[in-house]
């Protein structure tokens, strides 16, 4: 009776919040249990995280401004959580899901995640975001559609597939870098264990996202030309390519059309930038198919990073499509806002106490004994301190930090992410959405502006940076809250190369920020606050 009444206190307050906030927008309720299970993506049997018995776990069909009511069971002998790659949590980063802004959910208890899909279209996915779970699964799709009256810039297609594909490694040892994958795999598995099913002469669109742990991939369709219609949530010009390069937690969509003689076609993927190449396949099967796949999988790009950085510039908006609301993309003006302070954030690779560690302008993240979040919202003295990550590189040697940066709500900010490593850098900021201005070999200057895209490239939440190379972004800082700026390799950011950024607003407001969750779970030096009550 008692957990009944709880419940059902815990349920009303997520009507009279969200429907306060929200009016008439739809909610989709989803109840996931997490267990453990055998998978077989290599072909031997492994110990996966499973939801409700799959892997990948159920894609999450939504529309704009949906309401997510998604109640996750925790059924494995450790915490658990889940993140949602790209969904920006509009004044609600008390749903993000990463250990700096929620506790984990204990073994055997569950938790409601409350979340609204606002003001967003497009391909994105859920991860289990503590330690290395990732890597063994407990991955899904999310998927956000145009509201019915929003035009979208192509014909609906015959289908919608949607595709998770990364490397991925047979055992994974805590606390060290990963070594080379043991190989790729698509939707779970190993080459040839998925099938797409088209008829032929009919347009189907692919989302297509990459959920590996350390490594960039390039995708291709055997015969096929791909057109590319969206990245990350943004409408593109619908340029075609033979083939496209996906890095670690990128996601974007293309259309296929079956246009080809009636058999089956290789679905491809390959590593790029490594010594040596994994492949992995699926199958584009016709339905009127005459005979199986033949020949060789069609080779694509390996190490050429020019070839690469050239592909990412050619991405751009389409200034005239509508993106989750009625009015045209280009209408907001990214390059004629004057930035209100410039962010320059260097990876290294520093050796501290004699481990190996990765930082941000040398300093590498350790997770404190109590959510960041929480620390701030209570006022907990000690579990954190604001500035404790500078803003630009310091040349100095790497050293250990809970690393938060300080920002103010309503700013625009110029964020260069430099990198003097060897290897392919890939950044994620939760909760926000940043215009991809420039990028380029060499070091960064003030006069790197001049070459800036200011009319009409992509925003998105998940960017590359080359080797020996930087990339520029401008992000509005819309949305109050704790949100994680992290490297989106998977051993680097655990073992550092993250902080969190704390964008805050003065004004105190449900207008600028939902206030704590009653069911929100206290941990660490949180134990024995209270949240909100009826």
């Amino acid at each position: 009776m008692g957990y009944s009444r709880r419940l059902g206190s815990l349920l009303l307050l997520v009507v009279l919040l969200v429907t306060c906030a929200n009016g008439e927008d739809p909610y989709r309720f989803y109840t996931w249990n997490v267990t453990y299970g055998d998978i077989y993506p290599l072909g031997v049997k492994q110990m996966g995280i499973l939801i409700n018995g799959q892997f990948p776990g159920p894609r999450i069909e939504s529309v704009t401004n949906d309401n997510l009511i998604i109640n996750v069971f925790n059924s494995l002998d450790e915490p658990f959580l889940i993140s949602w790659n790209g969904v920006q949590q509009r004044r609600n980063s008390w749903q993000d899901g990463v250990y700096g802004t929620n506790c984990p959910i204990p073994s055997g208890k569950n938790f409601t995640y409350v979340l609204q899909v606002k003001d967003q279209i497009g391909s994105y996915f859920y991860f289990p975001s503590l330690a290395l779970h990732k890597a063994a699964g407990g991955y899904g799709g999310l998927k956000i559609a145009s509201r019915p009256r929003i035009p979208v810039p192509f014909p609906p297609p015959a289908g919608d597939f949607t595709i998770l594909a990364g490397d991925w490694y047979k055992k994974i040892t805590l606390g060290s870098n990963l070594p080379f994958p043991d190989g790729l795999i698509i939707n779970g598995h190993g080459s040839n264990g998925h099938s797409f099913t088209v008829d032929q002469g009919k347009t189907y669109r692919f989302r297509i996202s990459n959920v590996g742990l350390t490594t960039s991939i390039n995708f291709r369709i055997q015969g096929h030309k791909m057109q590319l219609v969206e990245v990350e949530g943004i409408h593109t010009l619908q340029n075609t390519y033979d083939s496209l390069d996906i890095h670690l937690g990128q996601s974007i969509s293309v259309l296929v059309t079956a246009d080809q003689p009636p058999k089956d076609y290789y679905i491809v993927v390959s590593t790029r930038f490594t010594s040596q190449v994994l492949t992995a396949t699926s199958i584009l099967h016709y339905s009127n198919s005459a005979g199986g796949v033949s020949g060789p999988p069609p080779g694509g790009p390996t190490i050429q990073i020019d070839w690469s950085l050239e592909q990412a510039r050619s991405f751009r908006r389409n200034l005239t499509a509508s993106g989750p609301r009625p009015n045209p993309q280009g209408s907001y003006h990214y390059g004629l806002i004057n930035t209100t302070r410039t962010i320059r954030l260097q990876n290294s690779a520093p050796i501290i106490n004699g481990k190996q560690r990765y930082a941000v302008n040398s300093v590498s993240f350790i997770p404190a004994d109590t959510p960041l979040k929480l620390a701030d919202y209570f006022k907990i003295p000690g579990v954190f301190s604001l500035g404790s990550i500078p803003d630009r590189p310091t040349g100095g040697g790497g050293y250990l930090q809970t690393s938060v940066m300080a920002a103010d709500f309503r700013g625009y900010v110029e964020i260069v992410f430099e990198n003097p490593e060897d290897s392919v850098q890939s950044w994620h900021i939760d909760g926000h959405h940043f215009y991809v201005v420039g990028m380029d070999g060499g070091q960064w200057s003030a006069a790197s502006r001049l070459n800036y895209n200011l009319r009409d490239t992509i925003s998105r939440c998940t960017v590359q940076v080359y080797p020996k190379s930087w990339t520029a972004v401008y992000m509005p800082l819309d949305n109050v809250g704790m949100w994680n700026v992290r490297s989106e390799n998977w051993a680097r950011q655990y073992l550092g190369q993250q902080f969190y950024l704390r964008v805050y607003s003065p004004a105190n407001s449900w207008r600028d920020e939902y206030p704590i969750p009653s069911n929100a779970l206290l941990c660490g030096r949180a134990k024995g606050h209270r949240t909100l009550s009826l």
